[in-house]
């Protein structure tokens, strides 16, 4: 959608209103707690009312995690599913949702959105590269208000590394490893009073997870930052991604799966093309001490194709075969694989939007008060298409839209305004944060074809328009030293799903099916403290019970309201640094976190889709646990040895036990992987050189049946120079 100079006006205007507020708040208000340009978390972070999690750049050196998968693995409540090629998609599930792309989970990188389309399409087929990140933040309490459209799973923000303010700086790495796998990362960066610049660039390749699944990956950012006059600050950040690669989105059927677990029987031919190109700007005005208005605008376009030979997996007898070959070709035999056509799906993602915040300290009923305002206008068009062939010259996506109309073609756009308020009371050892969000949204889905057919009945489009009302409390403790006892409650939301996939039956038959938003109340309670010197821990209870929530329809790419679910559970979480504790500088250090999701199930009979109350919901594992034992020598050496456990998981809600030939029902036993890491910096010398490794013991496991059985990774061993200046 072009920018539309009506919504940029009420934009840019509303915030005076906020702003005569602000000026009108007491001369004896206290100092404004720091506002970071790109963190989502408060400098104050034992007044956070709710659980969250920070890894920052100690926990990154520490565990030398290969991709931003391994670097959540230590966050407790978090199920990360590892059916991609090193970290090129994120699937995470919160909590007991379920993980697929990450949909229920909010991603940002620097407090700005990341799916391909935060409303309208959910899917985490980008986020941002661990090299350039330089902390993980991930809040799962009831400070979501701030934020959305997902409320549901929690916020996980990427936070990159600032631009330089005192000269030159910058870093290269360079990282080789097994399964054909090398990177290239370079930082540079100047900056001064007045502000800098800085360039990064990276490039990425390996032979992923199963055999033929080669990869690539570009990225160049530039961010800079002016310091226009006193008080006024700009920050703006530009990016180009691009990624090629041969991952096939469909698994193995049960009899290929004993054959070779790693096999993709067409991923030389099968293709995955993403390019995304983003723009971020800031505004800072540090209005008075105390007050502070920021203005967000940004800006995201991206272009997706796949391209399968298969449709659904273990088709011919527990194994696989090509869906689209011409006349004489047997299309049971995969090595047949080139001389067949196949399924493109290009589809087309853009989408902008503004926010002005004004965050400031007033004195109101004569106590330390911190209150946030805040806006947002935000709109996104998506173009879905499909495209079939039966002859190889169908391999070209080129070739495929010349020669013939699209099988699919589908326009969704979205418009949605958000308004949110939070205010924190400050009294006595006691802080509450009270804290409301409003979210107009209307999406709009339009069925241009479908089933090779063109479509204009009435049926075809859907306005699905909702408001909804999102309220939420926090309540912490601070009575003993370092220590924090927290509650809270916030409803969740996510918008509905539009319909991707449409069945027709002729033409002008198409029907969009309307879908209401998800829905819960996320409770919970905990503690986190770090009482004693070396020890820091946390535990928390919680309890989310969904009003609606979405499932899976009958026909693949559909979607329908699954009623009425529940997740409970218990996080804990630790750390122990003896170094600390006695007082030298040999640390030998444990870590650990885990998760009881003790309920996980529906709590509604749907027969269409074989669910019963008490089902326990798919890809939600009981237990997950990741723990970690280390020793850090004074020269600079860190040692680290861990185990990430996954429990047994059910892959549909019906809980089917039985394997069928297509892989793709059945359960998902449960796995241990070992892995360790170390490095050696020298004091003072400015590099760094590691070795790590994932998944030591080389163990098979399965990790997925969304699309057919799916292998985790096996044994990756990596390791590197970096050079810091």
């Amino acid at each position: 959608m072009p920018f539309k100079p009506t919504c940029l006006a009420a934009a840019l205007m509303s915030p005076l209103a906020l702003m005569s507020t602000a000026q009108a708040a007491s001369n004896e208000a206290v100092t404004l707690t720091a506002v970071s340009v790109s963190g989502i978390l408060p400098d104050d972070l034992e007044a956070v009312p709710g659980s969250f999690a920070v890894v920052d750049e100690r926990t990154l050196r520490e565990r030398q995690p290969f991709s931003v998968k391994e670097a959540l693995h230590a966050v407790p409540g978090l199920h990360i599913v590892d059916e991609d090629s090193f970290g090129l998609g994120l699937n995470i599930g919160v909590r007991g949702l379920d993980p697929r792309r990450t949909s229920r989970t909010l991603l940002m990188e620097d407090g700005m959105p990341l799916f391909l389309a935060p409303y309208g399409d959910p899917s985490a087929h980008y986020s941002t590269p661990l090299d350039r990140v330089r902390r993980i933040e991930v809040v799962k309490g009831s400070g979501q208000v701030l934020y959305g459209p997902q409320t549901i799973g929690g916020m996980i923000n990427f936070v990159t590394r600032p631009v330089p303010t005192d000269g030159v700086a910058g870093s290269v790495t360079a990282t080789v490893g097994n399964n054909a796998f090398n990177s290239l990362h370079a930082n540079i960066g100047v900056g001064g009073e007045r502000g800098g610049i800085m360039l990064d660039a990276l490039q990425k390749q390996g032979d992923g997870v199963r055999d033929n699944h080669d990869f690539k990956i570009q990225e160049y950012t530039l961010k800079g930052q002016l310091n226009v006059a006193e008080g006024h600050t700009l920050v703006g950040k530009v990016g180009y991604y691009r990624e090629d690669s041969n991952i096939s989105e469909t698994g193995l059927g049960a009899v290929e799966w004993q054959e070779d677990k790693f096999q993709a029987p067409t991923g030389k031919n099968d293709e995955f093309r993403h390019e995304r190109t983003s723009l971020q700007l800031q505004h800072i005005f540090d209005i008075k001490e105390g007050v502070r208005l920021s203005t967000q605008l940004y800006h995201a376009h991206a272009e997706r194709a796949s391209f399968r030979q298969i449709n659904e997996p273990g088709e011919a007898g527990g194994r696989s075969r090509l869906e689209r070959c011409p006349g004489g070709v047997d299309n049971t035999n995969l090595a047949n694989a080139d001389l067949c056509g196949g399924r493109w799906r290009p589809r087309e993602y853009s989408y902008w939007g503004i926010e002005p915040r004004l965050d400031l300290n007033h004195r109101l009923f004569g106590i330390d008060n911190v209150a946030v305002f805040g806006l947002r206008h935000h709109e996104e068009d998506i173009t879905r298409k499909q495209f079939r062939g039966n002859t190889p010259e169908f391999q070209s996506l080129g070739y495929a839209k010349s020669a013939v109309l699209p099988r699919e073609h589908i326009e969704i756009d979205v418009e949605a305004r958000s308004y949110y308020a939070q205010n924190t009371f400050y009294l006595g050892d006691w802080s509450l944060t009270p804290g409301l969000r409003l979210e107009e949204v209307r999406i709009r889905t339009d069925v241009r074809r479908a089933d090779g057919e063109s479509h204009s009945n009435p049926e075809a489009k859907l306005n699905n328009r909702f408001t909804k009302l999102l309220p939420g409390i926090g309540l912490a403790w601070n009575g003993l030293a370092n220590t924090t006892v927290f509650a809270g409650v916030h409803k969740g939301f996510a918008p509905p799903r539009p319909d991707r996939d449409i069945d027709a039956d002729g033409p002008d038959s198409a029907v969009v099916s309307k879908t209401r938003p998800e829905e819960s109340t996320n409770w919970e309670l905990g503690v986190r403290s770090s009482y004693f010197r070396g020890v820091t821990t946390e535990a928390t209870l919680f309890d989310t019970r969904f009003d609606e929530i979405v499932i899976g329809g009958a026909t693949p790419g559909t979607f329908v309201n699954g009623g009425k679910s529940r997740q409970a559970g218990l996080e804990l979480a630790g750390r122990v640094d003896f170094g600390k504790i006695f007082g030298t500088a040999h640390n030998v250090y444990l870590t650990a976190a885990y998760t009881n999701l003790f309920t996980a199930e529906f709590r509604k009979d749907d027969a269409a889709q074989g669910i019963r109350s008490g089902n326990r919901l798919p890809y939600a594992p009981k237990h997950l646990a990741s723990v970690s034992a280390g020793y850090q020598h004074p020269s600079g050496i860190d040692a680290r040895l861990g185990v990430d456990h996954v429990s047994r998981q059910y892959s549909d809600g019906a809980n089917t036990r039985q394997e069928d030939l297509s892989g793709m029902e059945g359960t998902i036993p449960a796995y241990t992987l070992l892995n360790a890491s170390v490095s050696y910096t020298p004091p003072g010398r400015g590099y760094t050189v590691f070795l790590s490794g994932q998944n030591l013991a080389n163990r098979e496991y399965l990790v997925s049946r969304v699309d057919g059985k799916v292998a985790g990774r096996e044994r990756q061993i990596f390791g590197g120079v970096r050079y810091s200046f």
